[in-house]
């Protein structure tokens, strides 16, 4: 794929910003060769490995992959003129994400500034889009705080794999403690049937926007102190986890507000309100990320 003037990066202080691109509908994208280049990575097929266990991330987290990386075939240039395809994978600021936190930091001190650049850049984005946000219909906000329980939920189990939360029990008595400290006793199972939800479905996804943050500021605190204070001890990092929750739920106690358990359950889940998103998109004829028909045509190559 030629560079044209929609394609060719900008000047920018960062050299992430640097090799940023945006497609013809104006949406950005990193390419996943230049990406790899700029990581120190001197054969891309050392990196693919990366882009491996970042699309299981995004899975993980909830987002569908075919949204973040879009899998590719692009021309380059060869001796005597000649053009060659070459394959690379375009990849969104969530996907740059996903890589920069799986790929190998040995010898590679640019890894860590790109863990901090697209961390920085995420929140930067959450504090622009903080007063939208506030006149947002509330489905619109259960949208946009589940889509960031997704990925809070990815690095606390990332900090907590470091604390020997790594078999599956494991994680599923650490979260149940930090669901303790902000439910009053309450684990994942007793939610979820005080909520009368079917089985198989997801608490989170049958939160209101309110109880959403709650559980986000649960999550960002349980992972900072596990991260601070280098817990390496599953014991303890349950007990982190639960006092985050607890701490949480004084402070809503403390201002008066709402304790999670007492919170309306939302009658549409988060697919239903997903699936209606969609159908606006479509209909105001507004592009996702990746546009699906592009996806399913590279599929099929």
């Amino acid at each position: 794929m030629e560079e044209d003037d929609h394609t060719r990066p900008t000047m920018q202080s960062s050299p992430f910003d640097a090799i940023r691109k945006t497609d013809e509908q104006g949406r950005e994208y990193w390419n996943a060769r230049d990406l790899a280049k700029l990581l120190g990575y001197r054969q891309y097929t050392n990196f693919t490995g990366a882009i491996g266990k970042a699309e299981i991330a995004c899975q993980e987290s909830g987002e569908a992959v075919s949204d973040h990386f879009l899998h590719v075939q692009e021309m380059i240039a060869g001796g005597k003129g000649a053009r060659r395809p070459y394959s690379t994978v375009h990849l969104s600021r969530f996907a740059c994400y996903l890589l920069v936190e799986n790929a190998d930091p040995e010898g590679r001190p640019i890894v860590a500034l790109g863990q901090k650049y697209f961390a920085i850049q995420t929140r930067r984005q959450e504090l622009a889009d903080e007063l939208t946000l506030s006149v947002l219909p509330e489905d619109q906000k259960r949208l946009i705080y589940r889509r960031e329980m997704a990925i809070l939920n990815h690095q606390l189990a990332e900090v907590a794999k470091r604390s020997g939360v790594i078999k599956a029990e494991h994680f599923a008595i650490f979260t149940d403690r930090g669901y303790q400290g902000l439910y009053h006793g309450e684990t994942e199972n007793l939610i979820h049937a005080r909520k009368a939800l079917q089985e198989g479905e997801p608490i989170l996804d049958f939160m209101g926007s309110d109880e959403l943050i709650a559980n986000a500021f649960r999550a960002s605190l349980a992972r900072q102190r596990l991260e601070r204070d280098k817990t390496r001890d599953r014991e303890q990092a349950n007990q982190v986890h639960y006092q985050a929750g607890r701490k949480v739920r004084q402070t809503i106690e403390e201002f008066g507000g709402t304790v999670p358990e007492q919170l309306p359950t939302p009658k549409k889940s988060f697919g239903q309100l997903e699936r209606e998103e969609q159908q606006r998109i479509e209909q105001s004829k507004q592009p996702p990320l990746f546009p699906r028909e592009d996806v399913q045509s590279h599929e099929n190559e």
